[in-house]
């Protein structure tokens, strides 16, 4: 009982790529102790679980078998989808977690999200090992009851060829990441090489030895890392909004929390909550339900109701508050501001906790990306008007990056030439901004070297005729190309028409319309009925040294656009046999 008070029990994140088995692993070490009846009632998963020493010790009779004094409390597994299960993560002077398991498919390899998990394990310098799972999906391979170490050497020929060469393929892959590994039964210094343990989360095999080793290394280098403090100290990792009242998911990571305590919690614009507990619950040992308590220790998972918690955020620190309201605001103000870092001008940046957002800012760095405003939350209406300033000043920034985010309804109306990419995978995620951003660098480029107004081509749609005149006011399908106001139209005849001056779409104005679109237009100074009654299309106009520049950088122009050009050439020519040539 001395030791739990003054050891706490290490935090273990499980990270890898999709379907490589982070979940699977810790339902294989739930599932010997769950309760029947309380797994079928599981109505949503959480991010941690409590793993118990007497339960270390019945998962893994090798701890018994070889004489291991187990001195640890316990584990506190943290599961959370992808890179987040860091990024979310955070505490003053690094990482939550004391130590990681990466999931890794023996049959698949480093996939590009355990390329990015190994970047993050790397920058917070985060021990490790490895979990090579899936081993019974190797052709051929046979569990049986013998110690992992002879399960492998007494596998068939081709087997066991197979897996050498699989595992082998890993250590290379580790190795141009800046890993040296082995397999843990050769590893001999574990500070200087990543344990590899092979393992199959679905039989069970190899799960015991992942045990061992993991409490090898927390009690032969963690020990003074582990030291209970004694002010409570955590993060907040999701801020839950119920009928009955909302609530906050947790992770204590250091001290003791009484019911009766006031916390601080760190807000993202540099103020700080001072709130009182209305009900504390800690997660039960190898479970998913919580149980109120009068006091709770570290590390351990929480749900809290708070008095105050409108602001509160997901990734935001909190800590016991003692009347210290001004060093405390200090703290988390530096923590806050190490973590977002903005640059003078870029795009704009939206990400679901304080961590993603850090995690995501710091990527972008790496691409050379630039931001100008980032923060926590969904995309809204004042995104919109922000990212909308760029068109001004760099039409390529005027794009808003959201990671495991939405937009509002608000943002979504008012967008128009402002590009809104979500995604809930970061290297995604900046895959379609460099895509978008070069797009925009495109159209731009192509604006200056032809310096021209849009092609287009609209279809009259004659049972949307709104007014005859004064403007006429008329519906149009956008058939190809792009259209702006202003813009000069002309006829099938080539004939001018005039200059397009409203444009709305849904009773909401629009600057631009694009190809397949449906929208009211108005144009001054004709009667629809009498100039537009008998004609179906309408083509902006042109003129012969913008013609010729088009087709001197056909190159930029898309197939549809090459089309209009030559229907507008064919129209023109009928006036004048050698338009443009």
């Amino acid at each position: 009982m001395k030791t739990q008070i003054k050891i706490r029990q290490p935090i273990v994140t499980v990270v890898g790529h999709v379907d490589h088995g982070k979940t699977s692993l810790l339902d294989r070490l739930r599932q010997s102790s769950v309760h029947e009846g309380e797994a079928g009632g599981i109505t949503q998963k959480i991010s941690f679980t409590l793993y118990p020493a007497e339960q270390l010790r019945a998962s893994c009779p090798l701890i018994e078998q070889q004489g291991i004094k187990l001195d640890i409390p316990g584990f506190l597994f943290i599961d959370t989808p992808g890179h987040a299960a860091f990024t979310n993560l955070r505490k003053r002077g690094g990482s939550l977690a004391d130590l990681a398991i990466l999931m890794i498919d023996i049959n698949e390899g480093i996939k590009p999200q355990t390329s990015e998990v190994i970047q993050i394990l790397k920058r917070n310098r985060v021990p490790f090992i490895v979990a090579l799972n899936k081993i019974d999906k190797i052709h051929g391979w046979k569990k049986n009851e013998l110690e992992l170490k002879k399960s492998i050497e007494t596998q068939a020929k081709n087997t066991s060829q197979d897996f050498q060469e699989k595992y082998l393929t890993l250590m290379g892959a580790l190795q141009a990441h800046g890993f040296d590994s082995d397999l843990y039964y050769q590893v001999e210094d574990f500070t200087k090489k990543i344990a590899l343990v092979p393992c199959s989360a679905k039989t069970g095999e190899g799960i015991p030895e992942l045990i061992l080793v993991l409490c090898g290394l927390s009690q032969k280098y963690l020990n003074e890392k582990l030291a209970l403090g004694k002010d409570a100290k955590g993060i907040v990792l999701e801020v839950k909004k119920l009928e009955r009242g909302g609530y906050i998911e947790a992770i204590l990571y250091d001290g003791e929390l009484s019911r009766n305590d006031k916390i601080a919690v760190a807000g993202l614009d540099g103020n700080v909550i001072i709130t009182r507990i209305r009900v504390l619950e800690e997660i039960l040992p190898l479970s998913f339900k919580f149980q109120p308590k009068e006091k709770v220790h570290a590390a351990t998972g929480l749900r809290l109701q708070l008095v105050e918690k409108e602001d509160v955020l997901p990734g935001m620190p909190f800590q016991i508050y003692k009347n210290n309201k001004e060093e405390i605001k200090a703290l988390f103000a530096q923590q806050i501001s190490e973590s977002i870092k903005t640059d003078k001008n870029g795009i704009i940046v939206k990400a679901d906790s304080l961590g993603s957002l850090e995690a995501l800012l710091k990527i972008l760095s790496q691409e050379n990306i630039l931001v100008l405003k980032a923060g926590i939350g969904n995309i809204n209406k004042t995104d919109v008007t922000n990212a909308k300033a760029n068109l001004q000043i760099n039409e390529t920034d005027a794009v808003i990056a959201g990671f495991n985010v939405s937009v509002d309804s608000e943002a979504e109306e008012i967008k128009n030439s402002v590009s809104i990419l979500t995604n809930d995978v970061i290297y995604k995620l900046v895959e379609d901004l460099h895509k978008i951003k070069e797009d925009k660098r495109k159209e731009i480029e192509k604006k200056r070297i032809l310096g021209l107004s849009p092609l287009c081509k609209l279809k009259i749609l004659k049972e949307h005729v709104f007014r005859n005149t004064n403007p006429a006011i008329f519906g149009v399908r956008v058939e190809a190309g792009k259209l702006i106001q202003r813009l000069q139209m002309i006829d099938e005849s080539g004939e001018r028409v005039g200059k397009i001056k409203n444009m709305q779409s849904e009773n909401r104005a629009v600057e631009v319309a694009s190809e397949g679109q449906e929208l009211a237009i108005s144009v001054p100074g004709i009667n629809f009925e009498r100039r537009l009654g008998n004609k179906n299309f309408l083509y902006s106009d042109i003129a012969e040294s913008q013609f010729r520049n088009f087709k001197k950088n056909k190159d930029l122009l898309s197939s549809n656009e090459l089309r209009i050009l030559q229907e507008i050439a064919e129209i023109k020519r009928k006036i004048k046999a050698e338009w443009g040539k």
